[in-house]
């Protein structure tokens, strides 16, 4: 921002007023509002308007990032999308039109679909396969009207322009100079600019000397790229990474080059002008041509050369890309408690502007680190550490508003307390006059059964409700440490509420089960004698898992149900990369260059297997050798029985595994392999970004087979034959691949140093020694049964119950009587399972939603300021299912928004906007490309409200409302 940023829209705003003729586009609103916040003055605000209205400053994309395509959820997607578009629409009535996706590290399906949604005219991207760009290019098809959701098709399709193989960069090579051609301004310096303001590698200034010299190479590169497209329009990136931080010489020098080429356009048959993104998609489509069609097919993942397999990045600091999904769903959380908190409680004591300013600090942290050097780990430490201060700092916020809410609401005395993590003094003597809690929230908007674990410092508990009933529970010793125990509590919640659990210490009856433990010893993997197979037999009430005596690894599992037992085992490996570059490829933070196959990394297992009434908890511990004193690598295995009399469909239906693995010795990238004897074909789905699914075949390539087998999964990954399939969920991205018949390995963790000078200088070298503890959730059962179950599972993973814990000291030992009537089940918001609750939150924007309005608003300099508005909702819902894919699920449901949302009040309003929130639905009109139209197998959506406030939502819609209610 210092060094670098801020001078950009000083200058060139300051530079843009100075010719008419000149203009600019810019992307991150992240550092365009740190500028308007903070160094912008009045003269710059007042001039920033009058070149949004001349079309000569032109926000494109207008999210708060260029977010990343291949690790990056669907919903932060969005949210950082309407982070920016609200800023850009409150501020100058504005609403993006295009994009410029021209970084991310190949193009995933599903952003077409979201800039569709959000009223985009065009989508651009760059990065893509470089054998792909080279043939497409080579046959004029880099341009097309991409369909990238195949249930969505031609109602939501986008024109795409791929950049050619010069990306979006100027080309820097001059024939008459050996400074980079065309970057008057050179490279920008860190942290403070040069007092003499000689940047390193300033281009030659254009003369009279050199002006033709000049003019002839920007025109011979002009034509070689008009033979790559179907128009005569030529779209010529003007700048580069840290490029215009020093405007002045940048745009004296382009005016004067442009003015020559267009005195002599006859000589050299090209015309130029200053142009936005908007200008050449406006000139593109008045030419009226007939686009081919892409379906549903992503261009991931992406190769830069045959060793460069930018695939690393899937896994590449997986703490960071933990934490940050962990504050989406925390933020997800908390958005829709406070909701409901602002409409129920309107005399509430916590003050709402403060609340608001909570919730914005943590929308501000998950928007900004789904950059794609951001969530993608292909960042330097520093900035690594900014983005877990921000992201932390805005949790902190979260969970001290949701903490505060459920005191206000529990009319708790000044003696009480509520906090975020568990208080080890909970239940020790003398404290028996305080009452605990277990407070537990349930953010999804279906009714839910499952199991929280809470620390605990007591080898003995009893667990009751609000209504003092006994609730099952389990209690054993931590895997972690002696001194602490986990206590296991069956919850049962209905669509977004909470329920307050006491927890006492007790040695009665009603204490909870206590987990039965089994040490199994150590046995050495390399030489186990395959005498007899011994096999230990472990249940849940859903599944049974096979473990091999002889090894302590599974060996196989059966679902109960159904009785398909499949062959599964699963080991540890490592691939060992190479650091030095004289010495051939080498892995970064971006790429993944194998030097060979995966090598196995432990000689030894331990197991021990603790069971019980709830929980069956299989721990395994890797050793490098039989002698080891430390283990290297952990799998913690979790099965779930549920009572009678609940529902534990769910819940019962997924084998949770959590995994231990660092620190890694360097130039190590750690694998989980899980092999099965199901005939896959090495066929393998993961989804985009938690949106829809892809088909992976496995591909044989001359070179660097491995690593450009690799895909992202954000959320699912599955391998299947005719009859069986074996689902992966995560909770966090990783890179993830089938390299054999029945095989899927996940990435888990790397840690890299080489000596490749870029990187050196970025210090982006990777050297990660992070101990790292993904979760998994593992799906077996036919394919009909997994496709009912792995999208609301990946969700219910995703977006587990918050968990918090209060002290509520009274003279009795009730709670207020309203409140116990109305605590549990009162307020409930429930859809459909093949629904999604997406969004329930109070935006604040003040803009008005009659577009005229605001931008009259603005031109009059009377913008709101001040308050936020508390009285307009943003929900959106979601269908999660594809056209087809299930005989029940995949039907359009019809959703009454007045019942839907009935306990916040009455439903007054409803009005439909696009993605973001900028648009009435009604009165967006895309540009409509002419396409080789195959016969539509869509649906013509109707985007009508009813009078009853009834709307039906039809497969992968994801439809974006305005509420209002009644007055209180």
């Amino acid at each position: 921002m210092h060094a670098y940023a801020a001078n950009v829209y000083t200058s060139v705003v300051e530079e843009l007023m100075k010719g008419k003729q000149r203009k600019f586009i810019a992307v991150e609103q992240e550092f365009f509002r740190l500028w308007w916040d903070a160094v912008a003055t009045d003269t710059h605000k007042q001039q920033v308007h009058q070149l949004l209205q001349e079309g000569r400053l032109e926000f494109v994309i207008g999210g708060q990032v260029m977010h990343d395509e291949a690790v990056t959820l669907i919903d932060d997607q969005i949210l950082q999308l309407t982070e920016g578009h609200g800023f850009l629409y409150e501020t100058f009535g504005i609403r993006p039109q295009f994009s410029w996706h021209v970084d991310p590290f190949g193009a995933s399906a599903t952003t077409p679909t979201l800039f569709a949604l959000a009223g985009f005219n065009a989508h651009l991207i760059s990065r893509i396969d470089y054998d792909l760009k080279a043939d497409m290019q080579k046959n004029k098809k880099l341009q097309f009207v991409w369909q990238g959701s195949p249930s969505l098709s031609e109602s939501q399709e986008i024109f795409t322009h791929t950049m050619d193989q010069y990306s979006y960069c100027t080309p820097s090579q001059l024939p008459f100079s050996n400074r980079s051609g065309f970057y008057w301004n050179g490279f920008a310096v860190f942290p403070d600019p040069p007092k003499d303001c000689v940047y390193p590698n300033m281009s030659l200034p254009v003369t009279d000397s050199n002006i033709h010299m000049y003019a002839q190479a920007m025109v011979a590169n002009i034509k070689e790229r008009a033979a790559w497209f179907r128009t005569n329009d030529v779209l010529w990136p003007w700048g580069c990474d840290k490029q215009f931080f020093n405007a002045s010489v940048q745009y004296s020098n382009m005016d004067l080059l442009l003015d020559y080429i267009n005195k002599h356009s006859d000589e050299f048959g090209v015309t130029v002008q200053y142009a936005t993104v908007g200008d050449y998609f406006q000139a593109v489509y008045s030419r009226n041509l007939t686009w081919e069609i892409r379906n549903s097919q992503d261009f991931l993942p992406y190769s830069t050369e045959p060793f460069q397999a930018w695939t690393g990045f899937y896994t590449s600091r997986s703490m960071l890309k933990g934490v940050a999904r962990c504050a989406s769903s925390l933020l997800y959380a908390g958005e829709s408690f406070f909701t409901q908190y602002v409409r129920k409680h309107p005399a509430g004591s916590i003050c709402k502007h403060a609340a608001l300013k909570q919730l914005q600090s943590l929308r501000w942290a998950v928007s900004e680190v789904q950059h794609h050097d951001g969530i993608t780990g292909t960042e330097s430490p520093k900035v690594t550490s900014m983005y877990m201060d921000n992201l932390m700092y805005g949790m902190f916020n979260v969970k001290k508003l949701m903490a505060s809410i459920i005191f206000d609401m529990n009319n708790a005395k000044k003696s009480g307390e509520v906090y975020y993590t568990y208080n080890k003094d909970s239940g020790k003597p003398g404290t028996t006059d305080i009452d605990h809690y277990v407070i537990v929230y349930n953010p999804l908007a279906w009714n839910i059964t499952t199991i929280v674990a809470v620390p605990v410092n007591i080898s003995s508990m009893s667990v009751y409700d609000e209504l003092g009933h006994s609730v099952p529970a389990q209690i054993q010793s931590s895997a972690e440490s002696h001194s602490i125990y986990d206590l296991y509590i069956l919850v049962e919640l209905s669509g977004l509420t909470y329920k307050k659990y006491n927890v006492k210490p007790s040695n009665d009856k009603q204490s909870a089960f206590t987990g039965r433990s089994t040490k199994y010893e150590r046995k050495d993997v390399m030489h186990s004698v395959q005498q007899s197979q011994k096999l230990l037999p472990v249940s849940g009430n859903c599944y049974e898992i096979m473990f091999d005596q002889s090894t302590n690894l599974m060996h196989s599992i059966t679902n109960r149900e159904t009785n398909q037992s499949v062959q599964v085992t699963q080991e540890f490996l490592e691939y060992h990369v190479n650091g030095n570059v004289t010495k051939g490829p080498i892995s970064d933070n971006y790429l993944f260059a194998p030097n060979a196959s995966a090598i196995p990394v432990s000689q030894a297992v331990g197991m021990e297997v603790v069971s019980g009434n709830l929980v069956t908890e299989i721990r395994q511990y890797f050793f490098s050798n039989v002698t080891a004193q430390y283990y290297t690598h952990a799998v913690f295995t979790r099965m779930y029985s549920v009572p009678e009399g609940y529902d534990g469909k769910l819940l019962c239906h997924r084998i949770e595994q959590e995994y231990s693995v660092g620190p890694l010795e360097v130039n190590r990238e750690a694998v989980l392999r899980t092999t099965t004897n199901l005939n896959t074909g090495q066929l393998l789905y993961t989804d985009d970004n938690g949106f829809q699914i892809q088909k992976r075949p496995f591909k044989a390539y001359v070179n660097n087979t491995i690593a450009r087998n690799y895909y992202p999964m954000v959320q699912t990954a599955y391998i299947e034959d005719n009859t069986t399939r074996l689902v992966l969920l995560a909770e966090r991205a990783h890179g993830v691949s089938s390299q054999g018949n029945g095989q899927v390995e996940v990435m888990l963790h790397r840690r890299l140093w080489n000596n490749l000078q870029w990187d050196l200088n970025n210090n982006l070298t990777l050297n990660d020694s992070s101990v790292v503890r993904p979760v998994f959730w593992l799906i077996l059962g036919t394919k009909s049964a997994t496709n009912v179950l792995y999208r609301t599972s990946g969700l219910a993973l995703q977006h587990r119950p918050v968990v918090m814990f209060g002290t509520f000291s009274g003279d009795k030992p009730e709670l207020p009587g309203q409140l116990r009537q109305t605590s549990a089940h009162s307020f409930s918001v429930t859809v459909p399972p093949n629904l999604h609750l997406q969004t329930l939150s109070i935006p604040g924007w003040r803009y008005s939603s009659n577009h005229a309005e605001q931008v009259r608003t603005i031109h009059m300099g009377k913008q709101k300021q001040g308050d936020a508005d508390f009285s307009r909702v943003l929900l959106r819902i979601r269908h999660l299912y594809e056209v087809g894919e299930d005989p029940v699920l995949s039907q359009p449901v019809m959703v009454n928004l007045k019942s839907l949302l009935k306990e916040l009040g009455s439903v007054k309003l409803v009005e439909e906007r696009s993605l973001t929130g900028t648009w009435d639905v009604n009165t967006l009109k895309r540009w409509k490309w002419k396409t080789v139209q195959n016969q539509s197998k869509g649906f013509s959506n109707s985007t009508k409200i009813s009078d009853d406030f009834t709307v039906t939502v039809h497969p992968k819609e994801i439809r974006t409302f305005f509420v209002y209610f009644q007055d209180q």
